[in-house]
């Protein structure tokens, strides 16, 4: 019970759950944008007269309700760009305004004859033999 209390009060897990409650209202918002605004305008637009969203058609007796895919592939692109736009484009410039951590140098070098990693300071490959003529 111990483990299992320590992994609750993790920091990562309570930000998660933090998320996934902010992502389920933000998600209800665009959903509701969509449904009154947008929806209504891609019915006017295509013709249709009155809620897009109850738009369907029938084949062989079954309806197929094509306003609905409609309108949740426009949440889905909406949520999806704000996302995008107002998370992961700023959090990445700033990660990379305050990246700290120099570039990682290999450590290996390929050997010209059979292709293998080999370490930097060898003078001979260990797969081939060939000797390294360049250093590293």
């Amino acid at each position: 019970m111990d483990g299992f209390k320590k992994f609750l009060l993790r920091g990562n897990v309570v930000d998660l759950a933090v998320a996934v409650v902010i992502g389920a209202a933000f998600s209800a918002i665009v959903t509701a944008f969509v449904t009154a605004f947008i929806t209504p305008l891609v019915g006017l637009a295509a013709g249709a007269a009155g809620d897009f969203k109850q738009k369907s058609f029938y084949a062989s007796g079954t309806k197929f309700q094509y306003g609905l895919l409609v309108d949740a592939a426009i949440s889905f692109v909406i949520i999806a760009a704000v996302i995008y736009f107002l998370v992961v484009l700023p959090v990445q410039k700033l990660m990379d305004r305050m990246k700290t951590e120099p570039e990682v140098v290999s450590q290996t070098k390929q050997c010209p004859e059979c292709l293998s990693s080999i370490p930097a300071a060898a003078v001979r490959c260990a797969f081939c033999t060939v000797e390294q003529l360049e250093p590293a």
